[in-house]
């Protein structure tokens, strides 16, 4: 067993795997504690750079994710030394950015780096599915427009209006008239992302944060990302850079969920076309009563509105039961998602599809049902 005491029959290879492991897992046992890295940045560093070369990817990352958790090394995180030697995922992410106020100055080029370098990665798996799904959604919803007339699609609208051939005038009487999808009118829908930044939700933050950046790249939405603990932080602006947007963030405090929401609703310019996108745990910190009367006037207004426990991958979430069937008694859609669903959600919403149907086609729980 690598990670031990006996290196007996061990190539030279896997002698070094075993040293490398062992200074994490003294005896094999991975739940006891080491001290075997000490206090040493510059051990750390090469330590990290060493499992680096010798462990694929995947590996790396749970090692990484033990050592901080075990060794207690976040403080080292901080210096520019672990900063380069560091294999990025979502986690390590985001404790960066947690502690970015305390990233010293030597140390913001490379923290920034990292975020960047796990935002590209991110982008890479996610950005293609999220624009095919979207665009073929607000394609079907173009259509489903009143077009102008330069904007009219003669062949599709003669082929759906032959049932209403007039023998007696020799003509078609069109019932509807479909247009060009690619004629659609910039922001057909609007989507709004609030999103809580408390600390239980932080890989959820960063992953709604790629989706909005992808998202605010597409004409015909209008979207904006709002990030909330007991402030309220307008985003939006920032979408252009991702990074940016993770480094506006500011994991931990309390929460204020009704402030978040009435910011909202007075952004608000078409809640019938508005997809409201709420992803929180439901603690609420400020006035549930309030919360509850808001997201009603969302709901009677015409939005289409779902909140979302966790937007990761990390499986159940821990939310507030209580709040959870107010909502559902609100006939809002309460439940987890799973970053790579999340692209076919906002799909189904923004077509005007049922969410609780999507959610039991996708094998996701509505955490909460009236």
């Amino acid at each position: 067993m690598l990670g031990g005491d006996n290196q007996i029959g061990l190539s030279k290879e896997d002698i070094q795997l075993d040293n490398l492991l062992s200074q994490l897992y003294p005896n094999g046992e991975a739940a006891e504690r080491s001290a075997g890295l000490g206090g040493s940045a510059p051990k750390v560093s090469r330590w990290l750079g060493d499992i680096r070369e010798r462990f694929p990817a995947n590996v790396v990352k749970v090692l990484q994710k033990d050592a901080f958790e075990r060794l207690n090394l976040t403080a080292m995180l901080l210096q520019p030394e672990m900063l380069d030697g560091i294999e990025p995922d979502i986690h390590l992410v985001a404790t960066v950015i947690s502690l970015k106020h305390l990233v010293p100055a030597q140390s913001k080029d490379t923290a920034r780096r990292l975020v960047q370098k796990l935002v590209d990665e991110l982008l890479a798996r996610l950005r293609s599915k999220t624009e095919q799904a979207l665009r073929g959604s607000l394609n079907r919803a173009a259509r489903k427009q009143r077009p102008l007339p330069s904007d009219i699609d003669w062949g599709r609208t003669i082929r759906a209006n032959l049932k209403h051939y007039q023998p007696e005038y020799n003509s078609i009487i069109p019932e509807r008239l479909i247009g060009f999808g690619r004629k659609k009118p910039q922001h057909l829908k609007e989507v709004f992302l609030c999103v809580d930044q408390s600390g239980s939700m932080a890989t959820s933050v960063i992953y709604a944060s790629i989706f909005a950046a992808v998202m605010a790249s597409i004409p015909a939405l209008k979207t904006q990302l709002v990030v909330f603990d007991t402030a309220v932080v307008d985003l939006t602006e920032q979408l252009a850079d991702p990074v940016d947007v993770l480094f506006g963030v500011q994991l931990g405090g309390g929460t204020d969920i009704n402030r978040a929401v009435g910011y909202c609703q007075q952004q608000l310019s078409k809640p019938r076309d508005t997809t409201f996108i709420l992803i929180t745990d439901l603690y609420e910190g400020g006035d549930g009563n309030s919360l509850l009367a808001r997201i009603a006037e969302l709901k009677n207004s015409g939005a289409t509105v779902i909140t979302l426990l966790a937007l990761n991958d990390d499986g159940a979430p821990s939310y507030d039961q209580r709040m959870a069937q107010h909502f559902a008694n609100l006939d809002v859609p309460t439940f987890a998602c799973t970053p790579d669903k999340f692209p076919d959600l906002m799909a189904t919403a923004l077509n005007g599809g049922d969410i609780a149907q999507w959610t039991a086609k996708e094998d996701l729980v509505l955490q909460a049902r009236t």
